[in-house]
């Protein structure tokens, strides 16, 4: 369902998934700099992160796709400079993270008996 080719704009700030597509279209105006209804994917996730709600528009309409983890996290990428709001990655990139895939290893936890 999600086209590829499209640029990837990935907010890094988290977002409340209360937030229908005309909120999430006014952040893409005011954080990203970039238009609701343009070809591109908008990525959101929560402040849990283990909610992800992508907005895009298809030519006739806008699309809100919510995306739930049942277990881990959705990891995002780091910003290369201080202050970046959004990144834009790529095709692979993204499909890692919609996965809900650990980009790094995670220590492992030491057990306490």
């Amino acid at each position: 369902m999600i086209a590829h080719g499209l640029p990837i704009y990935v907010a890094l700030e988290p977002v409340d998934m209360r937030y229908g597509h005309e909120r999430l279209g006014g952040m893409v105006r005011e954080k990203m700099q970039s238009e609701p209804r343009s070809r591109a994917l908008f990525v959101f996730v929560g402040k849990r992160r283990n909610i992800m709600k992508v907005l895009t528009w298809d030519g006739s309409g806008m699309i809100m796709i919510h995306k739930r983890l049942d277990a881990g996290k959705f990891e995002l990428p780091v910003s290369m400079s201080a202050g970046d709001q959004h990144v834009v990655v790529s095709d692979a990139i993204f499909e890692v993270i919609y996965k809900g895939v650990a980009i790094a290893p995670r220590p492992r936890r030491r057990r306490v008996h």
